[in-house]
């Protein structure tokens, strides 16, 4: 008896899940060591950080995206993220009221995808008004304002995006 094209469809379709489902458990928990978390610690939504799901509430994930400058940081919806020159490592941001209206803040919890092994430390730094603001090896991240995804055009002068590479970028499944 032949299978309908809908089976074979629905029936792939479901070995895909499987499949991501099962690279996905076992990439979070390497993207968790990269971003200095530990994969037992809850998160606001109750999971542990390394479970397969959903990040939890105010999560940013970070990925790696290739670019006209190549391989870059940027958040999961493509804007690229950008280090200030007048930020110190370890210190509090810099780029504030003018500057922080045309290079916003990058805030939340940071975390890698699941397909990057990022070769730096995420963290965050608390801002003057209390907001956390996700840092790349103790720099402050930023993106400009009304940037489209993966322009890099704010990439000059005292703002740097951070250039990563396709070995950045794991083979997972």
């Amino acid at each position: 008896m032949r299978k309908s094209g809908w089976a074979v469809a629905a029936a792939g379709l479901g070995s895909l899940v499987l499949l991501l489902t099962a690279c996905g458990g076992s990439s979070s928990s390497s993207s968790s060591s990269t971003t200095g978390t530990s994969s037992s610690t809850p998160t606001a939504g109750g999971r542990p950080s390394g479970a397969v799901g959903l990040p939890a509430k105010g999560t940013q994930v970070l990925i790696v995206q290739r670019s006209n400058l190549g391989w870059v940081l940027a958040e999961a919806s493509g804007l690229v993220v950008y280090t200030y020159g007048g930020d110190t490592k370890g210190g509090s941001p810099t780029c504030t009221g003018a500057c922080a209206a045309l290079w916003p803040a990058v805030t939340g919890a940071p975390l890698a995808g699941p397909a990057d092994t990022l070769p730096g430390t995420l963290g965050t730094v608390t801002t003057a008004n209390g907001a956390k603001q996700i840092t790349y090896n103790g720099y402050p991240l930023y993106t400009l304002k009304g940037a489209k995804p993966l322009s890099t055009k704010g990439n000059g002068g005292q703002w740097h995006v951070i250039k990563l590479s396709a070995s950045d970028v794991t083979s997972t499944g």
